[in-house]
């Protein structure tokens, strides 16, 4: 494959990958989403599908400039960090490229897929006509940062590290030009009360010296709403100013089945701040387990003004499959929010959540055309044959261009000496999954020179969850595995003998937690390997963590796989 004309994605930068003689070479992959919720609600003219962000996209935040929102999402060890999207209308929504796309800005090339950046918050500064994005990175050393960027389409600083501890950052700028970041922390040492009470504190933020000013914090939120219930996990808050009031509104009940949205209310950024008496103001907690087209965990918000004085708020739920998993992680959502009375309230946010929206007025849906993020069921096909590759692909733990080129016949992925269950940088490009029941293959031409080397397909929950479909070699002959990952202890599920002489077609089909995984070697018959297999490794809520389930196109030279 040396001989193939080899160039980087990154038109900006020089390729410095070495191609192996035997990397693989992926030549089409194709996604296709299957939900029965969309089949069974199709979209009126005046209507568009939530979540509006699919999969992997949890802790979302919002700004605006002018008639420009930006939203951002978490992103933890995926590489490059926390996605950004443009929109003018709140419904269709064009993903710019990443804040953090640079090792300068994020180093989580040894942490577990669950650690990085967390509960990222973007913010503008009208005060400085600046961009502001926040956030926790557990990872590299940094802690709590922050970049800034003039134009988010011109990209971000590298990180200013902030002196406090605790998570969830987020910063607040008064109209007087004064700043202030609150944050989530543990209570001061010795009065923790029970496992799970945390507190929101508050500082005071020097604009120009872009560093909290020392001897401001104080605690502002001690447990939540009511101390006496033992509330859990009060974080990710947010402040903002309505008629010369305070209000600081925060996640908690933790990021499960118990999240929620509060809302509290000060006639000073440093309290004292009261809680709503309507609390929560968003959450779907107590409602029926059995209901249909189920949207849970909804909590972990953000609200954003339209130019003509209305509200909506994003958030993160999820979508459990028909055996309450959730292998599609937590999405973003968003609802209007009547501010009418003193505190705000998310339209229908506390009763079953729909699939379906209203429109605002005036906006026509285009998602999925013209550049816009597609939802619903669609398909998304990606020869690898355009100049830049699509936002949509992420890697894990390091730079998709340390291991990427592309060829005139497709994408070829250099394989590191790391397999997928390692805490390092992977050679693996990954697309998230954005349905509960979906069709995923990939076109591989490869011929492995050793027991040592593999490449094909990973379905991946963390480093210690995951399914590996791939060809690998024993002795003198080509093999097809299937190999199954479950806290950390992997079982070779199925193999058969292969011929790798020409193409082969992998795919992965999931309905709900059933999993297949087929080839093809003529592009029409399909075979499957390993039967049926659950998807309960994929999901949150047996693997733990905070990501979705990834598709992966994986090539290594450390495979210690092998065929039976």
């Amino acid at each position: 494959m040396t001989s193939f004309s080899v160039m980087s994605f990154a038109a900006d930068k020089p390729n410095k990958v070495k191609v192996a003689k035997n990397a693989p070479l992926f030549s089409k992959f194709v996604y296709q989403g299957e939900d029965e919720v969309y089949k069974n609600n199709p979209l009126k003219a005046n209507e568009f599908y939530n979540p509006i962000l699919q999969g992997c996209y949890p802790d979302p935040s919002i700004t605006r400039k002018g008639d420009d929102y930006y939203l951002v999402c978490s992103s933890f060890a995926m590489f490059p960090g926390v996605p950004i999207f443009h929109s003018k209308d709140l419904v269709n929504w064009t993903q710019i490229g990443h804040v953090l796309d640079r090792v300068s800005q994020l180093k989580v090339h040894d942490c577990g897929i669950s650690a990085g950046v967390y509960a990222p918050q973007i913010l503008y500064n009208p005060n400085n006509d600046t961009f502001y994005m926040i956030t926790t990175e557990f990872a590299g050393g940094f802690g709590n940062i922050m970049v800034k960027s003039k134009d988010p389409l011109k990209g971000w600083s590298d990180p200013i590290k902030l002196n406090f501890d605790g998570i969830d950052p987020s910063i607040f700028f008064d109209d007087n030009g004064k700043a202030y970041i609150v944050h989530n922390d543990a209570p001061d040492k010795g009065k923790e009360l029970y496992n799970g009470h945390r507190v929101i504190k508050v500082w005071e933020y020097d604009v120009e010296k872009d560093q909290i000013i020392p001897g401001t914090s104080q605690t502002i939120v001690d447990g939540g709403v009511d101390l006496s219930k033992k509330p859990i996990w009060i974080e990710a808050p947010h402040l903002y100013k309505k008629n010369g009031r305070y209000y600081l509104m925060c996640a908690e009940g933790g990021t499960g089945d118990w999240h929620s949205e509060v809302i509290f209310v000060s006639d000073s950024p440093k309290g004292p701040f009261k809680p709503a008496p309507s609390n929560p103001i968003l959450s779907q907690r107590y409602l029926n387990p059995k209901r249909t087209n189920m949207v849970d965990w909804a909590g972990h918000a953000d609200l954003v003004q339209t130019p003509d004085g209305k509200y909506y708020g994003v958030f993160l739920a999820v979508r459990p499959n028909e055996k309450k998993r959730v292998n599609t992680g937590r999405e973003t959502f968003i609802l209007p929010v009547d501010w009418s009375g003193e505190f705000p309230v998310f339209e229908n946010g506390l009763v079953p959540m729909e699939p379906k929206l209203k429109m605002p007025k005036g906006v026509e849906n285009k998602t999925g055309k013209d550049g816009f993020f597609p939802n619903g069921n669609f398909t998304f096909t990606d020869d690898f044959l355009a100049p830049k590759l699509d936002y949509r692909w992420i890697g894990l733990r390091g730079p998709r261009e340390d291991f990427i080129v592309t060829s005139k016949k497709g994408l070829i992925i250099n394989p590191f000496a790391a397999n997928i269950k390692e805490l390092k940088p992977t050679s693996t490009l990954f697309y998230r999954q954005q349905h509960i029941s979906f069709t995923a293959t990939a076109t591989l031409s490869y011929q492995p020179q050793t027991e040592k080397d593999l490449a094909g397909i990973t379905c991946v929950q963390g480093e210690r969850f995951n399914y590996v479909f791939g060809v690998t070699k024993k002795d003198k002959d080509f093999y097809l595995l299937l190999e199954r990952t479950a806290r950390g202890k992997s079982t070779i599920v199925a193999s058969t003998k292969i011929d790798m002489k020409t193409a082969v077609q992998l795919r992965v089909k999931a309905t709900g937690d059933n999993y297949e995984f087929s080839y093809s070697a003529n592009g029409t018959d399909f075979t499957n390997l390993g039967g049926t297999v659950s998807g309960d490794i994929l999901s949150t809520d047996v693997a733990g963590g905070f990501t979705g389930a990834m598709i992966g196109l994986y090539a290594t030279s450390a495979n210690n796989a092998i065929p039976e």
